[in-house]
């Protein structure tokens, strides 16, 4: 049974392992008890154990456990089961019991080798504690941990759940480029790279935002993207630098509009993925349930500090504040960039419950709408959701002129070595020439909101594969997980 070319080039089953010990209609054998009905299962070995002429297994697959009973009478090739090793992949066939202590159970007749486990991954006593083995190996981790399997079947939902809401309101998902031109659309320093046929570098791309606009000037008036996005910073457990954004924009919306749908779709999110509204994180209760509270950037710093800021005070008279408030600013950060600086510092992560941050200083958001009664400010709203951002959201920014004016202020502040100012991008420019509607976007980090849900507070916990060091070279990167 170990000769490799007779493992079969396919193995089918007729149940899994979880509907097995879920099944109503085996749920009234008594011990001892058979079934009368015949299956085919296939799983993982994560458990074996050898009682004489008696042997009992645990086969994993990824729906649950199922309890194997062997015996030597009746058991083809009894001795060959009992010396597989845990993690070997099995097919068994037999019949549906319970045994005498009880145990639902799959009294094998014949059995199948599928794959060996050359190397260990732990077992279900001990699992898997190493966090580097954990993320370096998420194969391993899956399978020797109880609980990692299903944050990602939850994130799979996430996005099901989210595709299925916007499709309900008349969204279109499209793709748009990886490789950009320019490195534009948000504050990031992005990944270089270089297109040989181009004979140009090129960037991975840092958000979604300027395609998707153009294509609302192209008239899909409803469009979204869930994709992956690349920015050149720092791991922590809030930041990857490779992650998932939903961003989506909406012709003849405003940011009011946007926020009411954000938090829809934040609830039906939480509805479809733990049933409700209301849930636990980091042993606080999180209600989603909208609306949402709605304060502006202001109000929450006075709430949070005691300190009354605005961008009437001036750059100076913010600095000398916000220093007394133990925030690092530079003499070069404008009134606004202070503002951003003392909420990010000292307030944002005071914020449990949902609430809107609004009314954003324009120094900070090159792509938004001027707010319509307050000079100064945008109309912007950032989520915030257990302490962290979930969201940023704007009314448009659809004039050219203007636009190009705020991206021109970018250059120069990249020029004067902010890496992460933005660049001016010629070609969104002349799309916005052409004219682009009253619209409302939004962009949605996926991980962080799986990362809500699923309960984790380490954004590790909910990639699968996240960013690490290389190994060395020489060094054995397929070392045996349980050592």
């Amino acid at each position: 049974m170990s000769d490799a070319a007779a493992v079969p080039y396919r193995y089918e089953t007729t149940r899994h392992a979880g509907e097995l010990a879920a099944d109503p209609a085996f749920s009234a054998l008594a011990p001892g008890a058979s079934s009368g009905v015949a299956v085919v299962v296939a799983g993982r070995l994560m458990t074996l154990r050898r009682h004489g002429n008696l042997a009992f297994a645990e086969l994993r697959d990824w729906t649950g456990s199922i309890q194997l009973f062997a015996d030597r009478s009746g058991t083809a090739d009894f001795g060959g089961l009992t010396d597989r090793s845990l993690g070997d992949w099995v097919g068994a066939e037999g019949e549906v019991v319970r045994t005498r202590r009880g145990e639902l159970s799959v009294r094998v007749a014949r059995w199948t080798l599928l794959a060996e486990a050359r190397r260990g991954f732990g077992d279900k006593w001990r699992g898997v504690h190493d966090v580097e083995t954990r993320y370096r190996q998420r194969e391993v981790d899956l399978w020797a941990n109880p609980g990692v399997r299903d944050v990602f079947l939850l994130r799979s939902a996430v996005v099901a759940g989210i595709r299925h809401f916007l499709a309900a309101r008349g969204f279109v998902e499209v793709e748009t480029p990886v490789l950009h031109p320019v490195a534009s659309g948000a504050h990031a320093r992005p990944f270089v790279t270089h297109y040989n046929a181009l004979h140009a570098d090129f960037y991975l791309r840092i958000a979604l935002e300027l395609y998707l606009k153009r294509l609302v000037v192209g008239g899909l008036e409803r469009v979204y993207e869930i994709g992956r996005v690349f920015r050149n910073e720092g791991i922590s457990p809030r930041h990857n630098p490779e992650f998932t954004m939903l961003e989506l924009y909406q012709a003849y919306a405003d940011y009011g509009d946007i926020m009411e749908l954000t938090e829809e779709m934040v609830a039906a999110a939480a509805r479809a993925t733990v049933g409700a509204t209301t849930l636990t994180y980091q042993g606080r209760v999180l209600d989603l349930t909208p609306p949402w509270r709605r304060a502006t950037l202001e109000e929450l710093i006075e709430e949070h500090t005691g300190e009354v800021l605005r961008l009437e005070l001036g750059a100076d008279e913010l600095r000398r504040r916000a220093r007394a408030l133990g925030v690092r600013v530079e003499e070069a950060d404008g009134p606004g960039k202070v503002l951003v600086e003392v909420f990010d510092k000292r307030v944002e992560a005071g914020l449990f419950d949902p609430v809107f941050v609004t009314d954003y200083p324009k120094e900070v958001s090159p792509l938004a709408r001027d707010h319509r009664s307050r000079p100064g400010y945008v109309e912007r709203f950032e989520a915030i959701v257990a302490g962290r951002e979930l969201a940023n959201a704007f009314s448009e920014l659809a004039d050219p002129d203007e636009q190009r004016r705020r991206l021109v202020a970018q250059m120069a502040a990249r020029a004067a070595g902010d890496e992460e100012a933005m660049a001016l991008d010629e070609e969104f420019l002349r799309a916005l020439e052409h004219g682009m509607p009253p619209t409302g976007g939004l962009g949605v980090g996926i991980d962080r909101l799986v990362m809500v849900l699923a309960d984790r507070a380490n954004i590790r916990e909910v990639v699968l594969f996240p960013a690490l060091r290389p190994f060395p070279a020489g060094d054995d990167a397929g070392r045996d997980a349980a050592s």
